[in-house]
């Protein structure tokens, strides 16, 4: 390139190249004086996190990457659920697994160090939900204004066929804890623990049979024969006053039993006065209903799967006590 065209274009022939030597220096000058703090920096990165095992500065409390205290007074200890590394005195719980690992916070502790009780936090009812074992396998807290249970849009909702779209509905009233039927097509049902009286309507489930309770009444006198001629028939009790009725899916009643004063009936899938041998669900010996004056009541003969009369209305519940909604056994743990 000639003088008067490397004038044209704004440079001369002896400052192009000084000008394109002078920027390489600024920018190998400009590198080198960066490169000497990040260089320092990471030759002091000597440590290593307790928690994320990352390099770190010693000099520091803290890690840059997970904030772990890594100051030499940060001492550490392993959780004894998971084994993960927490710092003592620092973290209260574990990282990975949420259990406490520290002590109370400083606003709990009273005088001398002595940990203070906290206040109880305020919490609904709890149920446990039992599995085929009838061990619980998960808890539920109820709201205190009420919680629906059921298959739709309810508080407490189970992917369970046998459960309506709006179930039943669990509410606390002056401490007490109540249950409510919401008119399911399968009912809602309380385990007995103890022998209970029968109403006439009364609905119970032994096994899988379905058993209603029907009052009859003592019968009239029977009038005589125009010639004073006996009839003949079988030898019964004197009176029968009630009826169990087996009802079938539909409501419909396939059998009868009638129950008679100072009769104590037993039912079972092997033994007993009225047998299920079809129903694998019952016990060989599951319940007895018996004559108690002019009342029944009915007893659970030790059965493994347990008796238990549907909800009408309103049911006091108390701690303890199963229930059935569905296929689901709920267990009233606290209230």
């Amino acid at each position: 390139m000639t003088a008067s065209a490397a004038r044209a274009r704004g440079l001369s022939a002896s400052t192009a190249p000084t000008g394109a030597v002078l920027a390489r220096s600024a920018s190998s000058s400009a590198r080198t004086a960066d490169a000497s703090p990040i260089a320092a920096a990471l030759s002091g990165l000597t440590g290593l996190c307790p928690r994320c095992d990352r390099t770190v500065d010693p000099n520091l409390p803290y890690c840059a990457h997970c904030g772990a205290r890594i100051d030499a007074s940060g001492e550490t200890d392993n959780c004894q659920s998971c084994g993960a590394v927490y710092q003592v005195g620092v973290d209260l719980f574990c990282a990975r697994c949420g259990n406490r690992v520290g002590g109370p916070p400083p606003e709990l502790m009273g005088a001398g160090g002595a940990a203070v009780q906290a206040k109880p936090r305020a919490s609904g009812p709890r149920l446990s939900v039992l599995n085929d074992e009838g061990q619980p396998y998960t808890s539920i807290t109820l709201d205190r204004a009420g919680s629906v249970v059921g298959r739709g849009d309810a508080d407490i909702r189970f992917d369970d066929v046998y459960l309506s779209p709006l179930h039943a509905r669990f509410e606390l009233r002056d401490g007490e804890l109540w249950v409510r039927d919401l008119g399911s097509r399968n009912g809602t049902w309380c385990y007995l623990d103890a022998p209970t009286r029968l109403a006439d309507g009364d609905v119970i489930l032994v096994g899988s049979q379905v058993l209603r309770f029907r009052r009859l009444g003592y019968p009239g006198p029977h009038p005589r024969d125009s010639d004073a001629t006996r009839r003949m028939g079988s030898m019964v009790p004197s009176a029968d006053v009630a009826v169990l009725e087996q009802l079938r899916a539909d409501g419909s009643v396939r059998d009868t039993f009638h129950l008679s004063p100072a009769r104590t009936v037993l039912l079972g899938r092997e033994s007993g006065d009225w047998i299920f041998p079809y129903d694998p669900t019952m016990s060989g010996r599951h319940a007895e209903i018996r004559s108690e004056d002019a009342e029944f009541f009915v007893h659970d003969a030790g059965s493994r799967n347990g008796v238990a009369l549907a909800v009408h209305g309103d049911r006091l519940l108390r701690p303890g006590l199963r229930i059935l909604v569905g296929d689901q056994i709920l267990r009233v743990e606290s209230v």
